[in-house]
């Protein structure tokens, strides 16, 4: 294959990427504090939704970003109500808002299926877009894909050397010490989930406004369920959200490429690689269960009584 061929392959992976930074970045934050969010898919596709409906609307994608992130945010509050306020079962009430995510969905979307959307353009890096080979692929893309790559930067940086960073690690590891060392744990929780559905929200946008400008229900496609293994594969740590990410949009782009060159393999089974390699890797991964156990925060998914 020629030189433009596997940089046009590279280019496409760190887009493919893209919401699967934005979900995960929130998951891995609102599990840091120990809160076990497993609605991600749902807020996804609400807030892919909402950002195709209010970029339609607009005819700005940009503002379409932002209302899938307020979206997302409005399904973090009820998920941060019921667990955080009224202690419900963490697992339960993600479920729950997965199925109603997708219902709301497709009731409110159904108008606009097939509809599409002017995308949002390009802003290449100055200077850096002409690094070859990997100026095509890392700088020649639409802002939210900086974003999503500086987002896990920053995070990295936010969990290893803030005094919020260790806060929040810390209500993730036992919140009764926490709040006995004076800490609001509710608020914490509050904040991390908050910013976890407004991450789920903006990566569900990023689909339907930049990505495939256009609205179809179950365009999310178990991405949200994607981001929930990465942070798992992550093992809890940021930077290793971009190598996780990076390989299983190369999964789904290679497969995509597969077909494109007529390459002679049941197209179901190249569709089903994506989450055969997260199955994969979470197998992998499973044969370790002292590096799980010695990164997995200690208090995830046990909910907090401060009258305890």
């Amino acid at each position: 294959m020629s030189l433009d061929l596997w940089t046009s392959i590279g280019g496409s992976v760190v887009v493919a990427a893209t919401p699967l930074l934005l979900a995960s970045a929130g998951e891995l934050v609102t599990e840091r504090a120990g809160l076990l969010n497993l609605g991600v898919e749902g807020m996804m596709t609400v807030g892919a939704a909402a950002g195709f409906i209010a970029a339609y609307h607009t005819g700005s994608p940009v503002v379409g970003l932002f209302a899938g992130a307020a979206a997302g945010l409005f399904c973090a509050l009820i998920y941060a109500w019921l667990t955080v306020q009224l202690a419900a079962d963490q697992v339960a009430t993600g479920l729950a808002l997965t199925i109603f995510g997708h219902g709301l969905s497709a009731f409110v979307g159904q108008p606009y299926a097939g509809k599409s959307i002017h995308p949002l353009g390009d802003a290449p890096v100055p200077l850096l877009q002409h690094i070859p080979l990997l100026g095509p692929v890392l700088f020649h893309h639409s802002l939210p894909v900086y974003f999503a790559i500086l987002l896990v930067l920053g995070l990295a940086w936010y969990l290893r050397a803030t005094r919020g960073g260790l806060m929040l690690k810390s209500v993730g590891e036992d919140p009764q010490v926490a709040r006995g060392l004076g800490l609001p744990v509710i608020a914490i929780r509050y904040a991390a989930a908050l910013f976890g559905g407004a991450m789920a929200g903006l990566g569900g946008a990023f689909l339907s406004t930049v990505y495939t400008p256009m609205w179809a229900q179950g365009m999310v496609a178990g991405q949200g369920w994607i981001a929930v293994g990465l942070v798992v594969f992550a093992t809890w740590r940021p930077l290793r959200l971009l190598l996780g990410a990076w390989l299983f949009a190369g999964v789904g782009i290679g497969q995509l490429f597969s077909q494109a060159a007529g390459l002679q393999v049941n197209t179901y089974f190249l569709s089903a690689l994506p989450y055969l390699a997260v199955l994969t890797a979470l197998v992998l991964i499973s044969r370790d269960p002292m590096r799980i156990r010695l990164h997995t925060p200690a208090a995830l998914g046990r909910p907090f009584r401060a009258e305890s």
